[in-house]
Protein backbone atom coordinates (compact mmCIF):
# COMPACT_ATOMS: atom_id res chain seq x y z
CA UNK A 1 0.00 0.00 0.00
CA UNK A 2 1.34 3.41 -1.56
CA UNK A 3 1.19 6.43 1.33
CA UNK A 4 -0.88 8.81 -0.39
CA UNK A 5 -1.04 11.44 2.06
CA UNK A 6 1.04 14.96 1.26
CA UNK A 7 3.70 13.80 4.01
CA UNK A 8 5.30 11.22 1.50
CA UNK A 9 8.91 12.46 0.77
CA UNK A 10 9.15 14.17 -2.61
CA UNK A 11 11.70 11.99 -4.09
CA UNK A 12 10.20 8.77 -2.99
CA UNK A 13 9.16 6.08 -6.01
CA UNK A 14 5.86 5.03 -4.99
CA UNK A 15 2.28 5.51 -6.84
CA UNK A 16 2.46 9.60 -6.68
CA UNK A 17 5.02 8.96 -9.89
CA UNK A 18 2.71 7.07 -11.84
CA UNK A 19 0.13 8.85 -14.06
CA UNK A 20 -2.34 7.55 -11.36
CA UNK A 21 -1.01 10.32 -8.97
CA UNK A 22 -3.86 11.01 -6.84
CA UNK A 23 -2.62 14.38 -5.24
CA UNK A 24 -1.19 15.93 -8.60
CA UNK A 25 -2.81 14.43 -11.73
CA UNK A 26 -0.75 15.12 -14.61
CA UNK A 27 -2.83 18.25 -16.62
CA UNK A 28 -3.56 15.91 -20.00
CA UNK A 29 -5.06 14.10 -18.02
CA UNK A 30 -7.86 16.09 -16.82
CA UNK A 31 -10.23 18.65 -18.30
CA UNK A 32 -11.80 20.81 -15.89
CA UNK A 33 -15.26 21.94 -15.68
CA UNK A 34 -16.99 25.20 -14.47
CA UNK A 35 -19.57 24.73 -12.66
CA UNK A 36 -21.34 27.86 -14.73
CA UNK A 37 -20.41 27.01 -18.33
CA UNK A 38 -20.56 23.57 -18.49
CA UNK A 39 -24.55 23.85 -18.09
CA UNK A 40 -26.18 24.09 -21.77
CA UNK A 41 -28.68 26.21 -20.85
CA UNK A 42 -29.41 29.21 -18.74
CA UNK A 43 -32.51 28.83 -17.44
CA UNK A 44 -34.01 25.64 -15.69
CA UNK A 45 -36.39 24.83 -18.23
CA UNK A 46 -36.73 22.57 -21.83
CA UNK A 47 -38.70 22.65 -24.92
CA UNK A 48 -40.15 19.10 -25.20
CA UNK A 49 -41.51 17.00 -28.03
CA UNK A 50 -44.23 19.50 -28.77
CA UNK A 51 -42.01 22.77 -28.03
CA UNK A 52 -44.03 24.13 -25.01
CA UNK A 53 -41.33 24.88 -22.04
CA UNK A 54 -41.93 22.83 -19.01
CA UNK A 55 -39.89 23.77 -15.57
CA UNK A 56 -37.28 20.53 -14.87
CA UNK A 57 -38.83 19.98 -11.56
CA UNK A 58 -42.58 19.06 -13.13
CA UNK A 59 -42.41 16.90 -15.47
CA UNK A 60 -43.72 13.34 -14.53
CA UNK A 61 -41.74 10.72 -15.70
CA UNK A 62 -43.33 7.21 -17.53
CA UNK A 63 -42.62 4.03 -17.98
CA UNK A 64 -39.76 2.39 -16.22
CA UNK A 65 -39.10 6.16 -14.71
CA UNK A 66 -41.55 6.97 -12.52
CA UNK A 67 -41.04 5.03 -9.00
CA UNK A 68 -44.23 2.93 -8.57
CA UNK A 69 -43.73 2.54 -4.78
CA UNK A 70 -42.12 -1.03 -2.26
CA UNK A 71 -44.20 -3.43 -0.51
CA UNK A 72 -42.41 -4.91 2.86
CA UNK A 73 -43.20 -8.48 3.77
CA UNK A 74 -41.85 -11.06 6.21
CA UNK A 75 -41.45 -14.76 5.21
CA UNK A 76 -41.14 -17.83 7.53
CA UNK A 77 -41.21 -21.59 7.63
CA UNK A 78 -42.20 -23.75 10.18
CA UNK A 79 -41.16 -26.90 9.52
CA UNK A 80 -42.34 -28.56 12.63
CA UNK A 81 -45.90 -28.49 11.20
CA UNK A 82 -44.89 -27.38 7.44
CA UNK A 83 -46.66 -23.95 7.66
CA UNK A 84 -45.66 -21.07 5.86
CA UNK A 85 -46.19 -17.30 7.19
CA UNK A 86 -46.12 -14.59 5.29
CA UNK A 87 -46.59 -10.99 7.03
CA UNK A 88 -47.74 -8.21 4.63
CA UNK A 89 -46.19 -5.33 6.74
CA UNK A 90 -45.97 -1.74 4.37
CA UNK A 91 -46.98 -0.10 1.68
CA UNK A 92 -44.15 3.02 0.59
CA UNK A 93 -44.37 5.57 -1.71
CA UNK A 94 -47.57 3.91 -3.54
CA UNK A 95 -48.52 5.78 -6.68
CA UNK A 96 -51.43 5.28 -8.25
CA UNK A 97 -53.37 6.60 -11.78
CA UNK A 98 -55.74 9.80 -11.14
CA UNK A 99 -58.81 8.06 -12.48
CA UNK A 100 -58.57 6.25 -9.02
CA UNK A 101 -59.27 9.09 -7.31
CA UNK A 102 -57.12 10.66 -4.23
CA UNK A 103 -57.41 8.45 -1.73
CA UNK A 104 -58.35 5.14 -2.94
CA UNK A 105 -59.10 2.15 -0.67
CA UNK A 106 -56.03 -0.44 -1.21
CA UNK A 107 -55.75 -3.81 -0.63
CA UNK A 108 -52.52 -6.23 -1.38
CA UNK A 109 -53.67 -9.82 -3.06
CA UNK A 110 -51.04 -12.55 -2.92
CA UNK A 111 -50.89 -15.53 -4.94
CA UNK A 112 -48.15 -18.66 -4.35
CA UNK A 113 -48.16 -20.22 -7.75
CA UNK A 114 -48.53 -23.74 -7.36
CA UNK A 115 -50.29 -25.88 -10.02
CA UNK A 116 -53.48 -25.68 -7.94
CA UNK A 117 -52.96 -21.48 -6.98
CA UNK A 118 -53.42 -20.26 -3.73
CA UNK A 119 -55.16 -16.78 -3.62
CA UNK A 120 -55.02 -14.24 -0.09
CA UNK A 121 -55.90 -11.00 0.03
CA UNK A 122 -55.49 -7.98 2.52
CA UNK A 123 -57.89 -5.68 4.09
CA UNK A 124 -58.85 -2.59 2.02
CA UNK A 125 -56.61 0.68 3.69
CA UNK A 126 -57.11 4.27 3.04
CA UNK A 127 -54.20 5.08 -0.35
CA UNK A 128 -51.87 7.13 1.21
CA UNK A 129 -47.67 7.60 1.64
CA UNK A 130 -47.11 4.81 3.92
CA UNK A 131 -49.99 2.23 4.33
CA UNK A 132 -49.82 -0.47 7.00
CA UNK A 133 -51.56 -3.23 6.87
CA UNK A 134 -49.54 -5.78 9.24
CA UNK A 135 -51.79 -9.14 8.16
CA UNK A 136 -50.31 -12.56 8.42
CA UNK A 137 -51.41 -14.95 6.24
CA UNK A 138 -50.74 -18.79 6.85
CA UNK A 139 -50.70 -22.08 4.74
CA UNK A 140 -49.88 -25.54 5.38
CA UNK A 141 -47.81 -26.34 2.62
CA UNK A 142 -44.78 -28.53 1.95
CA UNK A 143 -41.35 -27.16 1.49
CA UNK A 144 -40.85 -29.03 -1.22
CA UNK A 145 -43.58 -27.60 -3.12
CA UNK A 146 -42.97 -23.77 -2.30
CA UNK A 147 -39.57 -23.82 -3.19
CA UNK A 148 -39.99 -23.93 -7.02
CA UNK A 149 -42.58 -21.62 -7.18
CA UNK A 150 -43.17 -17.39 -6.51
CA UNK A 151 -45.14 -15.35 -4.35
CA UNK A 152 -47.18 -12.83 -6.17
CA UNK A 153 -48.19 -9.80 -4.35
CA UNK A 154 -51.03 -7.49 -6.52
CA UNK A 155 -51.76 -3.87 -5.45
CA UNK A 156 -55.42 -3.31 -6.18
CA UNK A 157 -57.33 -0.67 -5.34
CA UNK A 158 -61.38 -1.65 -4.74
CA UNK A 159 -62.85 1.90 -4.65
CA UNK A 160 -64.04 3.64 -7.04
CA UNK A 161 -63.63 0.35 -8.41
CA UNK A 162 -61.50 -2.92 -8.76
CA UNK A 163 -58.28 -2.44 -10.45
CA UNK A 164 -54.60 -3.69 -10.26
CA UNK A 165 -52.10 -0.85 -10.08
CA UNK A 166 -49.26 -2.70 -9.39
CA UNK A 167 -46.96 -5.74 -8.70
CA UNK A 168 -44.32 -7.69 -7.65
CA UNK A 169 -42.74 -11.31 -6.54
CA UNK A 170 -40.39 -13.25 -4.62
CA UNK A 171 -38.92 -16.76 -5.33
CA UNK A 172 -39.59 -18.63 -2.59
CA UNK A 173 -36.13 -21.04 -2.83
CA UNK A 174 -34.25 -19.89 0.28
CA UNK A 175 -37.43 -20.38 3.11
CA UNK A 176 -36.54 -20.92 6.06
CA UNK A 177 -37.63 -20.85 9.87
CA UNK A 178 -35.46 -18.22 10.76
CA UNK A 179 -37.89 -15.33 9.43
CA UNK A 180 -36.76 -12.98 6.30
CA UNK A 181 -37.70 -9.10 5.71
CA UNK A 182 -37.94 -7.83 2.41
CA UNK A 183 -38.64 -4.88 0.33
CA UNK A 184 -40.01 -5.10 -3.23
CA UNK A 185 -39.98 -2.81 -6.02
CA UNK A 186 -43.76 -2.17 -7.19
CA UNK A 187 -43.69 -2.29 -11.17
CA UNK A 188 -46.72 -1.94 -13.38
CA UNK A 189 -49.01 -4.57 -13.92
CA UNK A 190 -48.24 -7.01 -16.69
CA UNK A 191 -50.87 -6.77 -19.35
Amino acid sequence: VSDLRPSALPGSLDVSRSMFDLRSPPQRFMKRYDSVSSVPSSSSSRKDSQGSNRSLDTITLSGDERDFGRLNVKLCYVSSVEQIWITVLHCKDLSWPSSCGENPRICIKGILTLPKPVHFKSSAKEGCNDIEFMETFVFAIKLQSLQAVRLVFKIQTQTPRKKTIGECSLALRELSSQESNHWLDISPPSK
